[in-house]
């Protein structure tokens, strides 16, 4: 508890001490961190072509007394889970898998009611699959195989396509598929065909490695910080969003979009295309990405939260505008920040948010 009473009375100093220089943009996330008890947060923002702001905030790692800079590296969280659909994307324009082939022509020894499940189903979270979190011993080492099929024994929740549910486990899979039709390990994939050819530092979580400029990740457990929980290297290398990335990786990514590399104009449409359910209606999900509209303004984003990191990426593409939040606490609620920064900086994306 006196430990808790430390780092709230370093994150009042904090806000207190910055609020001097502050610009308005400043003061909302320090008061929002203040709310939210985040230790620290890193943010971007992108309009018009220009990175007009990469800021960082409060405490990279808490033991230390480290701040976060903007070249903090956070984890991303299902803000991966773009990465893993444009792999996918790719590897469909190399003719190595058809987005609309059964999954059983690419893995082995699946269940007879996963036969009929297709990649894109995978990419939209209408599989029918559900998450395997209940049986996963998170400190065992799986082979890829061997997770497979302990998930494999988890029963479907719905025939493919019927409904939309959101599936980290379909993700595993799509990881799984480009591990094998690519000819090497989906992280590898990614850092070769997107990542080091837009100027990106994101890599796949690799705790044993020294890498500069890491945050720790926390949880807030009865009112004292605890350090986010050991997950086995295995778990934090599957493609349903086990990335390091900084905010400004996630605003570089923001500015390809606009381009035609990595993805052409075709598989971008197909990533923000809201997906159809076998019974004609829609469900506002691409792939990897979230379909939303505020105040009648397009929204294209998505949010994670894993090992004590939360973080959201929103991409208003009729604006040019892209807000992006990285914290290291779970529980956090970096939406809510950037619907506020989106809002102060095109006052029509201003929302009546609860306190």
């Amino acid at each position: 508890m006196k430990f808790m009473v430390l780092i709230i009375a370093i994150l009042n100093s904090l806000v207190i001490t910055n609020l001097v220089h502050a610009d308005t943009i400043d003061t909302l996330v320090l008061s929002e961190m203040q709310g939210q008890k985040i230790p620290g947060v890193s943010i971007a923002i992108v309009h018009k072509g220009k990175i007009i702001k990469e800021e960082g905030y409060g405490y990279a790692n808490l033991e230390h007394q480290v701040k976060v800079s903007p070249q903090t590296i956070f984890q991303s969280g299902s803000v991966g889970k773009q990465f893993t659909a444009a792999l996918i994307l790719l590897l469909a324009r190399d003719g190595k898998l058809n987005l609309h082939a059964t999954i059983d022509k690419y893995l082995d020894k699946l269940p007879p009611e996963w036969q009929n499940i297709t990649i894109h189903q995978l990419l939209t979270h209408t599989s029918g699959l559900d998450d395997p979190y209940r049986i996963l011993d998170f400190e065992k080492n799986y082979t890829d195989q061997a997770l497979i099929e302990l998930e494999a024994t988890v029963p479907m929740l719905f025939k493919p396509g019927e409904k939309w549910l959101y599936s980290n486990m379909g993700y595993h899979m799509l990881g799984f598929i480009a591990n094998k039709v690519g000819g090497q390990f989906y992280g590898d994939q990614l850092r070769q065909r997107i990542f080091e050819p837009l100027g990106m530092q994101t890599r796949i979580i690799d705790e044993r490695t020294i890498i500069s400029h890491r945050a720790a990740g926390y949880d807030l457990v009865d009112g004292e910080w605890k350090n986010q929980a050991w997950v086995s290297p295995a778990l934090n290398r599957t493609a349903d969003g086990s990335l390091y990335l900084t905010a400004h990786d996630l605003a570089l990514w923001d500015l390809a979009l606009y381009q035609d590399f990595p993805l052409t104009a075709q598989e971008k449409n197909l990533s923000w295309t809201p997906v159809k359910l076998n019974n004609g209606t829609r469900s506002d999900y691409g792939y990897g990405w979230f379909l939303s509209t505020t105040n009648d303004h397009r929204n294209i984003e998505h949010g994670g939260a894993w090992q004590g990191f939360t973080t959201q990426i929103s991409r208003y593409v009729d604006d040019q505008l892209c807000v992006i939040v990285l914290t290291n606490r779970s529980q956090a609620n970096p939406k809510r920040i950037a619907d506020l920064i989106a809002g102060e900086i095109l006052p029509t994306l201003k929302q009546k948010l609860k306190p």
